[in-house]
């Protein structure tokens, strides 16, 4: 004999509709990554200074392998693909207009003419402690993206921790090999 169904008149969805549609909708609200909660002037414009400085900071550090290059040419072969590898972060953050891909590793002036010849002198005299130069401000610069992943959007949030993943491993990089 079957069971009769039951008189109660369902109230509300479906468990089976439910589980159908929760996901789709999760990824309407909760994957969008644009908007953190505030208004959205406040949010673009902060993420556009977080960009900028991002790409600022990786120009920067193209110069540094610059100086180094043109210092310790004997290091062009070591350095010459990290270098390339901060261009793209450069780059990726909407830089890259000072830091060309083609730059030669002699580190002609007609290269980056806006970079100041002050980091060429900076640089140590031994290729190990140009090394460990370079090394520390790639984990600087890797620290200080890490630090600011909490308060950018999703996708640059993700694009900063890349970029810091690749600086960490620029640093060991240039810790661990023969110098």
């Amino acid at each position: 004999m079957p069971f009769p169904s039951s008189q109660r008149a369902r109230s509300g969805p479906r468990r089976r509709s439910l589980l159908a549609v929760a996901p789709a909708a999760l990824a309407l609200t909760g994957c969008t990554g644009g908007d953190s909660g505030g208004p959205a002037g406040e949010d673009a414009s902060a993420a556009d200074r977080a960009r900028a400085r991002a790409a600022r900071d990786s120009e920067g550090l193209v110069e540094r392998y610059d100086a180094v290059i043109a210092a310790r040419p004997g290091l062009a072969g070591r350095l010459g693909p990290l270098r390339e590898e901060v261009v793209r972060h450069a780059r990726a953050f909407g830089g890259g207009r000072k830091a060309s891909p083609s730059a030669s590793p002699s580190g002609s002036p007609s290269v980056t003419s806006s970079a100041s010849p002050s980091p060429s002198a900076a640089v140590p005299r031994n290729d190990k402690d140009a090394l460990a130069g370079l090394a520390a401000a790639e984990r600087e610069l890797a620290d200080r993206r890490t630090k600011a992943l909490g308060g950018v959007p999703g996708e640059l949030a993700r694009l900063l921790a890349s970029v810091a993943a690749a600086g960490a491993a620029h640093v060991y990089l240039l810790t661990e090999g023969d110098a």
